[in-house]
């Protein structure tokens, strides 16, 4: 299995890949955290053709668990 990569590291590559700047990658990388951070407290699961769903199951009492089903 390949290593880890930082999010500096994401940010970089993102901005090649999308022709930018750092900063507008990083813009786009915490917006989009943020906003799956967001909904996933709500209850709400993400599924992202391609990549796969996120979602968050109860486990006991009141205590959620985080879950990511690679698709």
């Amino acid at each position: 299995m390949a290593g880890r990569i930082e999010k500096n590291e994401l940010v970089r590559r993102l901005a090649g890949h999308m022709e930018t700047d750092e900063k507008t990658a990083e813009a786009w990388i915490d917006g989009f955290i943020g906003t799956l951070n967001e909904s996933i407290k709500t209850g709400e699961s993400v599924t992202l053709k391609g990549l796969g769903g996120f979602y968050v199951k109860p486990k006991h009492r009141g205590t959620w668990v985080f879950r990511f089903n690679p698709g």
